[in-house]
């Protein structure tokens, strides 16, 4: 199993000042950090990828480049299959309130974290926290 699914942190947020509802405080994992449930992991990715949006990252290519950045990772592979996965162009600007988008992008970033396809139910329950609860 994967650390971001042993963590109920399907994006393998890292541990930082930023307090998400659900998480594990303190993170028994010294470097990501840990969610109650996938639901509440899945709410913490679709904050932080509206917070994006808000700071002026609205496309896939540029929220994914600052999710996942070149030093750490194959940025361009991720942006890649995300892309194809969510079936969208990497350089359109995207609606971080709609579900239709948001929900497809969170799957493939879940996919490319954890190397598993994300159960569906638990990426819309993290929808409907974020929506239910939204910063």
């Amino acid at each position: 199993m994967s650390r971001g699914l042993r963590n109920c942190n399907p994006g393998n947020i890292r541990n930082s000042k930023t307090k998400y509802l659900g998480e594990v405080r303190p993170s028994r994992d010294a470097a990501f950090k840990q969610f109650e449930t996938m639901a509440w992991g899945y709410r913490a990715m679709f904050v932080l990828l509206h917070t994006y949006s808000r700071n002026g990252y609205r496309t896939l290519r540029q929220m994914i480049t600052r999710y996942a950045p070149p030093i750490e990772n194959h940025t361009e592979n991720y942006i890649a299959h995300v892309s194809r996965w969510a079936d969208l162009f990497a350089d359109t600007p995207l609606d971080t309130l709609d579900p239709a988008v948001m929900i497809p992008v969170v799957t493939a970033m879940s996919r490319m974290e954890n190397g598993v396809e994300a159960v569906d139910a638990e990426v819309r329950e993290g929808w409907r926290l974020f929506m239910q609860h939204r910063p």
